[in-house]
């Protein structure tokens, strides 16, 4: 078993019924994530959920089918479970705190919307501090719709690891790993 580095959580974001509504390779992200979820909880591991929730949105509001975690996500009773509501996982939320608790300062991220709420997570982890280790397989999109076209929600994925994968902080490990080799 590999060695748990210190002060490790990972991130889990969004990873909701309405939010996974025409994202790319659901099965395969959520099969992933259950194998970080899986070794993180061998480890020791601190987990924490992110959990979008909209009052004014019907798919999203706290408590509606679409706001629940995807069915097939192994989360159980006793996770920390962060309630948000803007694309920054961050922003207004009680995050900080639970990492404090933890000691954390690295976090590795997983989840949907790669180019909102993941990618948003990222840039707000390293300006609070944090190292951040990307999992390239681990998060999902659906396809942008831009004024010259559609952009396909792997294209996107790609987008969004290669952007962080070039992206230098002063003072912090920026990484983009598939999820099998994620040291967690």
């Amino acid at each position: 078993m590999e060695t748990t580095p210190a002060g490790t959580a990972l991130l889990v974001i969004d990873m909701q019924e309405a939010v996974l509504t025409g994202c790319a390779d659901v099965a395969g992200v959520v099969a992933r994530i259950n194998d970080l979820l899986r070794r993180a909880r061998e480890a020791g591991t601190a987990i924490v959920f992110i959990q979008h929730g909209e009052a004014d949105d019907p798919e999203l509001a706290p408590g509606s089918p679409g706001w629940q975690l995807i069915g097939t996500l192994d989360r159980r009773e006793g996770d920390i479970v962060v309630p948000k509501s803007y694309r920054d996982s961050f922003a207004d939320t009680g995050l900080v705190a639970e990492l404090s608790r933890s000691g954390v300062q690295r976090l590795v991220l997983t989840g949907a919307q790669s180019d909102f709420c993941v990618q948003t997570a990222a840039l707000s982890a390293l300006m609070r501090g944090y190292d951040v280790t990307l999992v390239s397989d681990g998060h999902t999109t659906t396809p942008a719709v831009l004024a010259e076209g559609e952009l396909g929600a792997e294209a996107v994925v790609a987008f969004v690891n290669s952007h962080l994968e070039t992206l230098a902080y002063p003072g912090r490990t920026v990484e983009v790993v598939r999820a099998a080799e994620v040291s967690i």
